[in-house]
């Protein structure tokens, strides 16, 4: 098995450092211990060896085991699922005492990503996975999307945050899905069309799927370039720290089937397409 073994050196350094507070044990995937205490804002050490990740029903393994639950078991990062084969469990195989927090919330948008790195913060983690952005795109009309502005002050503000109070964690990001991927393997199958329509997924994108008219491709192709532009920001703000690395745009690049979706709502990734994730994902990770 590859290991990171940037990572695992990070971590095995920073596990070495005693830590002011205990960090609270739970089961990898599971909502963290929840203190009074205030979020950290000043650099942290780290007591043991702890990963974090952050992001959006995509990283709580939405739809992924159940009808329309989180399925943080069967996450691409912090999932506990030998048919995912997580990051976690990639790391954990020589590093036992991993610990994992899955701090993403479905329905969450980049704006959300700052809070998160707080809890990133206050967990002290080493090892750090940001999937984030698929919401800002995907809204219920093209005018719902969020700005490419206001994206990258949200990014700069979360990286802000962990650079700060983590100064030597190391940063994965993953690049945004391709949604006009979705649209291409799906837009022909009558189930997809279907469960897009009754659950009002990504209209901003899906909207009237098998339309040729002129507006609707050209809104599409927005949406898309909107999903682009906002891994432009990702990949541009991560190379300005010297502990984050980005996928290259891998996810997004890659050409994924219908096949990997859940048959629920033909949108969030089923086991094989977090199994998927974690296998385009790792690699990047690694820097390869």
């Amino acid at each position: 098995m590859n290991v990171p073994r940037r990572i695992l050196v990070l971590l095995t350094a920073l596990a070495g450092v005693m830590a002011v507070a205990p960090v609270p044990a739970h089961a990898a995937g599971g909502a963290p211990a929840r203190g009074p205490a205030a979020v950290r804002t000043a650099p942290v050490a780290v007591a043991q060896t702890v990963m974090a990740s952050l992001g959006d029903s995509i990283t709580r393994g939405f739809n992924a085991c159940g009808f329309y639950v989180d399925c943080p078991s069967r996450s691409w990062s912090t999932g506990t699922s030998a048919r995912v084969n997580s990051h976690y469990l990639r790391l954990r195989a020589d590093d036992s005492s991993l610990v994992a927090y899955n701090d993403a919330r479905s329905g969450a948008r980049i704006a959300d990503l700052p809070g998160q790195a707080e809890q990133a913060v206050s967990q002290r983690a080493g090892y750090v996975t940001i999937l984030m952005g698929a919401n800002d795109a995907c809204t219920s009309s093209e005018a719902g999307m969020t700005s490419v502005a206001d994206f990258e002050a949200s990014f700069r503000t979360a990286m802000r945050t962990l650079v700060t109070g983590l100064p030597e964690a190391s940063i994965f990001v993953a690049s945004i899905p391709d949604v006009g991927r979705l649209w291409e393997v799906g837009k022909d199958d009558s189930s997809a069309r279907a469960a897009w329509a009754a659950f009002g997924i990504c209209q901003s994108l899906l909207a009237r799927p098998r339309s040729t008219d002129q507006a609707d491709v050209d809104r599409r192709a927005r949406v898309r370039q909107r999903v682009a532009d906002f891994n432009a920001v990702l990949a541009g703000v991560c190379a300005e720290q010297v502990m984050c690395r980005y996928d290259g745009g891998a996810v997004f690049g890659y050409p994924f089937e219908l096949s990997h979706v859940s048959p629920w709502d033909y949108f969030h990734p089923n086991t094989a397409g977090q199994r998927l994730l974690a296998e385009v994902t790792y690699p990047a990770a690694l820097g390869r």
